[in-house]
């Protein structure tokens, strides 16, 4: 449930007190957040799913771009 909650709150971008209960407590998952930042598990975590990614496939589509607007002469 901690790694859920993480999840949540890195989807939702909110702060950690905002945690909705089901999650348990935001102060729990907020220490084994910063526990696991701390000891690299995240970067572990994205290096192995990073090298059984399939890129065969990749392909950026130009309406998913966002562009900040001084870059289109605002």
């Amino acid at each position: 449930m901690m790694l859920n909650g993480m999840l949540w709150i890195l989807r939702i971008g909110c702060q950690w007190r905002e945690l909705p209960e089901c999650y348990g407590s935001w102060q729990s998952v907020y220490a084994r957040f910063r526990k696991w930042q701390k000891d690299g598990i995240f970067e572990k975590i994205f290096r192995n799913l990073n090298l059984d990614a399939n890129t065969e496939y990749i392909c950026i589509d130009s309406t998913a771009v966002k562009v900040h607007e001084s870059a289109n002469g605002a």
